[in-house]
């Protein structure tokens, strides 16, 4: 006997009955998913009429011949709103100290939520190595809630281009303009650093050496681009000898390499800071070895905040990363984005120059 067939459901090849989605749709036309929500559920904002009529007819043509029909349940779930923001850190332990550098990131977040009238959902599965810590689906919980901030130098590249041509609201707290289309906020790390360059050059320092980690991270380019910017600008020498990048900073930072460097009349270092400061602390600890005098053999400046647990230590000259501010401004414009205000931007946020007792004029060679 003949299977009785259900009302209104066409099987599909191979014995499927499930209607064809947006994703099918967007993969036999060519173009995001986002492309295609634009065009066959156009929003009051008219944003569907950036798309050219080529593209505009690729789509619906794909959608006939797919018999897609959009789902009113999904269209109710899509316009609804439970006004919960995620949060996703890819650092690898998740901060529970309050020194910890995402904390004061963590307390502007919640500040601006609040003011804004949004709870927060705290993803921490990548962080703490359980489940949905690594796989093609790890960010896949974060749709719970309207949008999503991110935090981490280093995040899954394919993971996050999915949730943006879903058009999922997706804000990085940091520079990511080589992810197209994800949103982000960030701090103005080169004119910090020039800022930081034009003050040892200010102190006659003629020789600098940048001490960076070996990672193509958006802020560690900024940085090594402002310094090498400020060394131009003050007429100093910035070529490759000018930065040292290396992988362990603490073991390949020797004090040998700090006399060799002084010999050559290098007065001045300055490190990057990063989740580990290991910049920064191999260079801390190579000087004290070399037995040179800071600031009278050699200036130290910090690209940023000392690690947590050297706070005995004097605050170093460098600059301040305004870390609540960053958190306020990346909640703004995710709250903006799940409003719908797909060009919502948020500008560079300045760091104050910090004057500190680790620099001051060179000694003079005898």
């Amino acid at each position: 006997m003949e299977p009785r067939k259900r009302p209104g459901r066409t099987p599909a090849q191979g014995g499927r009955t499930a209607r064809p989605r947006q994703a099918e749709v967007a993969r036999l036309a060519g173009v995001s998913q986002a492309t295609v929500s634009l065009v066959l559920s156009p929003k009051p904002d008219g944003k569907g009429r950036l798309i050219s009529e080529e593209t505009r007819r690729r789509v619906l043509e794909a959608a006939r011949s797919l018999g897609y029909v959009p789902d009113p349940a999904a269209r109710r779930l899509a316009a609804a709103r439970n006004n919960l923001l995620g949060v996703f850190s890819f650092t690898a332990t998740f901060p529970t100290d309050v020194q910890h550098s995402y904390y004061p990131f963590l307390v502007g977040v919640e500040r601006e939520a609040a003011a804004l009238g949004y709870d927060l959902v705290l993803f921490t599965g990548s962080s703490t190595g359980g489940a949905g810590a690594a796989g093609p689906d790890a960010l896949s919980r974060v749709r719970l809630a309207d949008g999503c901030l991110f935090i981490g130098r280093h995040t899954p590249r394919a993971e996050l281009k999915r949730l943006v041509e879903d058009g999922f609201p997706v804000v990085h707290l940091g520079r990511r303009e080589e992810l197209e289309g994800v949103a982000w906020v960030g701090a103005d790390y080169v004119e910090a650093t020039r800022g930081v360059v034009a003050h040892l050059a200010e102190l006659r320092h003629r020789r600098i050496v940048l001490v960076r980690e070996d990672d193509d991270a958006p802020a560690s380019a900024d940085r090594q681009r402002g310094f090498l910017e400020g060394l131009e600008a003050a007429g100093l020498a910035s070529g490759p000898a000018a930065v040292f990048r290396s992988a362990d900073p603490q073991r390949e930072l020797t004090p040998e390499r700090l006399r060799a460097w002084a010999d050559e009349g290098v007065t001045a270092f300055v490190a990057e800071e990063t989740d580990t400061g290991a910049a920064w602390r191999g260079l801390l600890s190579a000087v004290r070895a070399a037995g040179l005098d800071c600031p009278g053999d050699v200036s130290l400046a910090l690209l940023g905040s000392p690690p947590s647990d050297l706070a005995s230590e004097p605050v170093p000259t460098g600059f301040d990363i305004p870390r609540p501010q960053l958190g306020a401004a990346a909640v703004r414009l995710l709250a903006a984005l799940v409003a719908g205000e797909e060009e919502a931007r948020e500008p560079l946020v300045g760091c104050a120059f910090r004057p500190g007792p680790t620099t001051g004029p060179p000694r003079a060679r005898t």
